[in-house]
C-alpha cells in the first residue's frame, strides 16, 4: 500500500471526525464516523484513505439507501405525519397489501418479476444513483445503467436484458447556493 494514506481519525474530536468526512466527501454522518473510529481502536491503528473510501462506499445512500429507510417527519394540512421507513410503509406495504398473482418475485432480488404470458415473464429494475451521480455525473450514470442490466441478468434463474432505460434527475442548474441545505452539494458542481 505505497500510495495508501494513513487518515488520523483515532483521538480525533467530533468536529475532527465531520472534517475528515467532509474533506474526503465520505459523506458520513457523525454517528457513522464515530463507529469507524470505534472499530479502528480496537485495532489499534488508524484507517488508511483507501479503507475509509470503502467503509464510505459500502455505507453510502446508493448501496444501502438512508433515505428510504430514514424516518421522514412533515406536516400536511396542518397535521403532523410520521413515516418511519418510507419504502417499507409506502411501496413494499402496497405491493403486498395488494398482493397480485401477477407478482412472481418482489423485493427478493435486486429486481422484479412479473408475469407476462403463460410462457414469458418481465423482470424489472430500478436503480439509484444520486451520490456518484452527483460527483461524476457521467461514471455515476454509466455504472447505473450496468447496475440494471447486472440485477436484470441475476434476477431469479436469470433474465434477458431487451431493454433500458435510465432517468437522471438534478435539481436546477440555477439554484441559488444560499437555497441549499448545508452540506448539500450544487447540481453545477
Amino acid at each position: 500500500m505505497n500510495n495508501a494514506r494513513y487518515i488520523k481519525i483515532l483521538g480525533s474530536a467530533d468536529r475532527q471526525l465531520e472534517k475528515i468526512s467532509k474533506d474526503y466527501l465520505l459523506s458520513l454522518n457523525l454517528a457513522e464516523m464515530k463507529t469507524i473510529q470505534k472499530y479502528f481502536k480496537k485495532e489499534k491503528k488508524n484507517p488508511t484513505d483507501i479503507e475509509l473510501e470503502t467503509i464510505a462506499q459500502t455505507w453510502s445512500e446508493h448501496c444501502i439507501h438512508k433515505t428510504f429507510k430514514s424516518k421522514i417527519e412533515y406536516e400536511e394540512n396542518g397535521k403532523r405525519e410520521v413515516i418511519n421507513n418510507l419504502l417499507k410503509e409506502t411501496i413494499i406495504k402496497s405491493t403486498r397489501k395488494l398482493n397480485k398473482s401477477w407478482c412472481i418475485s418482489v423485493f427478493e432480488d435486486n429486481a422484479g418479476i412479473i408475469k407476462f404470458t403463460d410462457d414469458y415473464n418481465l423482470a424489472f429494475k430500478v436503480e439509484t444513483h444520486n451520490h456518484p451521480s452527483a460527483l461524476e455525473p457521467y461514471g455515476g450514470a454509466e455504472t447505473g445503467i450496468g447496475g440494471v442490466i447486472r440485477d436484470i441478468l441475476g434476477v431469479g434463474r436469470g433474465a434477458k436484458p431487451i431493454f433500458n432505460t435510465d432517468i437522471f434527475c438534478f435539481g436546477p442548474l440555477n439554484l441559488n447556493f444560499k437555497q441549499l441545505p448545508a452540506g448539500t452539494l450544487h447540481p453545477r458542481r
